[in-house]
């Protein structure tokens, strides 16, 4: 039977260890004597509560619940800190907070469905937690020990196996993984570096020594926020942090950056890119902070795409190659091809250029097996064996049930320990939250006893953990709280081309949320723990190298152009189709609201068939050119259907989501007052409507069209002030070009449909209809100032087709699509010609011609070149699709016989 040898597992937890949990004394220290109020560091110690009994004080460096002095990096840091700082520390603490909002840094919580929103903004404490040189030193060699054993284990694992064969890894603990990846076997990657990054969670035990608790080498997530902790709390102490010379974080990004391209085929003048799942993520702010600190193209899966064994960015100007792929997709999502058949989230072929060695993927798939708990036990042996070297740095006490003699042996201590997955959640791997089983009762713990005796191998029973606490600054109070450090090693590549290991400089600490941790295991920030930016002292001189870019020469500014990527450049052009379309259906709601009572039958008649055209109410409901009842009914269903969400309505709620869907598409590129626009009127028009008319979990109310048309009223602002920030706080690169040419897009087939049809239906005939046609295009007030009370056919057919000083008039919206087509593919003449060759050309048209009367009385020559306009915005649409966003050319499309 496999086993991992029992002087290997480390020391059995005692019956009674509380874990994190832990003894929740508060004591301040007994006999508290006078303080000096000029020295920062004796009123700290005053402020500090004890530490639990059992656990490591990190602020005392001893043993908790005991009181001491402070340890002597605390007392250097308060020093430095001196009695002013000390009292100011409260408005220290609203600064930091004030600075994660205004950075936008948030954290998406999924985990809690109780949660109110699951976007949560960053929780960071205000205090580091402080690590000295010569105990670094100890973390960073074990580190670096780890980091080598886990890349040596793939090599073998995808490679000879003898780790399998000889039985020091056991095969059911690694071929029953769903993240061990069949396809990824021969695989060798460009260095045979499998692992670029890879991160280990640390706890100091009570004997001060640091455990293993776990490791992450899919896709480690942290880095991003670790910098914006340093980011934000080191210039709130500067004093301090220049005190104790904390090493700083720039040079092991920078390694990192330089090993990625060593490896690359293209050397230094690689594409690095780093693929994102997308803004639903838990993570998505840190991936975009991340991206722009190291200078490199955030993507997703839609942005690249691979053809002849190599991988490609697809941008508005074309095809762009790709070396060097940092990714946050887990493994089984990356290649639809070979993994997962149903992800969206990977790109096809990936495995096959990887496979040929046209690319650097940072991780390569496969080593998702490595995180599994079930494994720890093996590590010491498989140390022995790849690297000959003990382990430096012992894990946390583990026992796999899948062996049955262990599983026996421990049933009956079962409330000791906590119950994690061995595997995690596939279709052939069942998966749940780690169990504190001293949180269950008697009855729960059977039942969990029986789920172990069904399928022991799923199950790993882990010791309870009581990590070290650090201070935390909480209402005056230092109040220690449980600790867990998440440290990285990043793979480095010499000049020579060998490959090494080197920790960076700080850590991703998480603290518990409360004292007593929350009763998570291993505080996750899903389940609410909070997190804190970790010093290093240097042991020699402080590294001083930075990221920032070096100064431009004035030829490169003359070549420089921001990089477009597809999927922005369709999330860009909707943003402007949707926020047109939005406005469209808000003004159409209110024209409909304010006159449908009023008007004649062929407008009612006319505004009942545009409201069905845009979605604004179904089929089934009555015709509002019938009977007066007929158009209540019509009215009431268009109220009711206005906050609408559903993907099959267009109605204003489902535009505005969609709007805000495509802008959170877009966040690096919008400005925090664009964003919050979008997100109110989104938020206040749902909310707002359900106070007019009710809405779900609220009983219907009485309403009246007066109160439903405020509602549409402020909508119609909001969307106005969006427009806004799109025209005048946007940069005019080619991404605005096509957010203008989206807006056009759709004013050109509104306007044309909208005009045409009430053409049709004679609406300018009578009073109600000229002026709810000038509605819509909202040109009433410019007709009024030019022609005053004249309702004539000549007049507004000029304003509304032919004035090309009005932005509402179809000769203004197809020059205007015309102008922003040429500059926005300028690289493609031949295709702007022959897409803009199609757009109705109005100044080519001629009035008389356009106002004149057929046989029938009917404007046929305008109703004509107006279907022909809005046949040529939807064509124009699709031709830009394929070409600018998919990349396909006619040539592509075909099926090869």
């Amino acid at each position: 039977m496999l086993r991992g040898p029992e002087d290997e597992r480390g020391p059995a937890p005692t019956r009674h260890d509380p874990g994190v949990t832990g003894n929740t004394q508060t004591h301040l220290d007994a006999n508290p004597q006078p303080v000096d109020p000029q020295d920062a560091a004796a009123q700290a110690s005053a402020a500090a509560r004890w530490a639990t009994p059992g656990s490591h004080d990190e602020l005392r460096a001893g043993p908790g619940g005991e009181a001491g002095p402070l340890a002597p990096l605390w007392q250097d840091f308060f020093g430095a800190l001196g009695p002013a700082g000390w009292a100011d520390l409260a408005a220290r603490e609203q600064r930091i907070q004030r600075r994660v909002r205004e950075d936008g840094a948030t954290y998406n919580v999924h985990a809690d469905p109780s949660a109110a929103a699951p976007t949560r903004a960053w929780p960071l404490q205000t205090l580091p937690l402080l690590l000295g040189a010569g105990e670094w030193a100890e973390i960073e060699a074990g580190v670096v020990q780890r980091a080598r054993l886990l890349n040596a284990t793939l090599v073998d694992v995808y490679g000879p196996q003898t780790l399998l064969k000889e039985a020091l890894l056991p095969p059911a603990l690694v071929f029953a993984h769903p993240q061990y990846l069949r396809p990824a076997h021969g695989i060798t990657p460009l260095g045979g570096v499998h692992l670029h990054h890879a991160a280990f969670d640390l706890a100091r035990g009570p004997d001060g020594r640091w455990w293993v608790l776990a490791q992450r080498v899919q896709a480690p997530s942290g880095l991003g926020y670790l910098l914006e902790n340093r980011l934000v709390v080191a210039p709130q102490f500067q004093e301090a942090f220049s005190a104790l010379r904390v090493q700083r974080l720039a040079s092991s990004f920078q390694s990192l950056l330089d090993a990625l391209l060593r490896l690359s085929p293209a050397g230094e003048r690689s594409r690095v890119a780093l693929l994102t799942p997308g803004p639903l993520h838990e993570t998505y702010f840190e991936q975009v902070f991340l991206a722009r600190y190291l200078g490199i193209t955030l993507v997703e899966a839609g942005d690249l795409t691979v053809r002849g064994c190599r991988l490609y960015l697809k941008t508005l100007h074309g095809l762009e190659r790709v070396h060097v792929l940092l990714r946050r997709v887990d493994d089984e999502w990356l290649d639809p091809l070979e993994l997962r058949a149903d992800s969206a989230l990977g790109v096809p072929g990936l495995l096959q250029a990887l496979r040929a060695g046209e690319l650097v993927l940072a991780n390569a798939p496969g080593a998702g097996f490595l995180e599994s708990p079930g494994l720890a036990a093996f590590w010491p042996a498989v140390a022995r064996k790849l690297l000959d070297e003990e382990l430096l740095l012992p894990a946390s006490t583990h026992w796999w049930c899948g062996e049955a003699s262990v599983w026996q042996a421990q049933r009956t201590r079962l409330a000791d320990f906590v119950v994690a997955p061995t595997f995690p959640a596939s279709a052939n791997t069942q998966g749940f939250e780690p169990l504190v089983a001293s949180d269950l009762d008697h009855d729960e713990r059977a039942a969990l006893a029986a789920r172990i005796d069904a399928d022991p191998a799923a199950f790993t029973l882990q010791a309870r953990v009581r990590p070290s606490e650090t201070p935390c600054w909480t209402q005056g109070v230092l109040e220690p709280r449980p600790a867990v450090l998440r440290v990285f090693a990043l793979a480095h590549v010499d000049e020579q081309g060998q490959v090494g290991w080197r920790v960076l400089p700080g850590a991703l600490t998480r603290v518990a949320g409360r004292r007593d941790g929350a009763h998570d295991p291993w505080l996750s920030m899903q389940h609410g723990s909070a997190s804190a930016d970790t010093w290093v002292v240097a042991r020699g001189e402080v590294d001083q190298r930075s990221l920032l870019p070096q100064p431009l020469t004035v030829a490169e500014l003359q070549g420089w152009h921001r990089t477009v990527t597809s999927r922005a450049a369709e999330n860009l052009f909707w943003l402007g189709r949707y926020t047109e379309r939005a406005e469209n259906t808000v003004r159409l709601a209110r024209v409909v609201l304010e006159g449908l009572a009023a008007a004649p039958t062929p407008v009612r008649g006319w505004l009942g068939a545009l409201s069905r055209w845009h979605g604004l109410v179904g089929e089934g409901v009555p015709d509002p050119a019938g009977s007066p009842q007929s158009a209540r009914v019509f009215e009431r269903a268009l109220v009711h259907a206005l906050p609408e969400s559903a993907p099959d309505s267009a109605s204003v709620g489902f535009n505005l989501s969609a709007l805000r869907q495509c802008a959170q598409a877009l966040r690096e590129r919008l400005s925090p007052e664009h964003w919050k626009l979008i997100q109110e009127v989104d938020d206040h028009f749902e909310q707002r409507l359900a106070e007019v008319v009710g809405g779900p979990g609220l009983a219907a109310r009485p309403w009246a069209s007066g109160d439903v048309v405020g509602v549409l009223a402020r909508a119609g602002t909001h969307l106005a002030a969006i427009t806004g920030a799109q025209t005048d706080r946007m940069t005019r690169d080619d991404g605005w070009r096509l957010l203008s040419v989206g807006r056009q897009i759709e004013r050109l087939d509104m306007l044309s449909h909208a005009l045409r049809t009430g053409l049709q239906a004679g609406v300018q005939r009578s009073d109600e209809g000229f002026a709810l046609l000038l509605g819509l295009f909202d040109s009433l007030i410019t007709y009024r100032a030019q022609f005053q009370a004249r309702r004539e056919v000549l007049p507004l057919v000029h304003l509304l087709v032919l004035d090309t000083d009005n932005p509402r008039s179809l000769a203004w919206v197809a020059r205007t699509l015309r102008d922003r087509l040429r500059k926005l593919a300028r690289h493609e003449a031949a295709w702007v010609k022959g897409v803009t060759d199609a757009l109705p050309a109005p100044e080519q048209w001629s009035l008389e011609s356009l106002g004149s009367l057929d046989a029938a009385g009917r404007h046929a020559v305008m109703e004509h070149a107006l279907q022909d306009a809005s046949a040529a915005a939807r064509d124009l649409s699709d031709a830009i699709g394929l070409r600018l966003f998919a990349h396909v050319t006619q040539a592509d499309r075909s099926v090869w016989q």
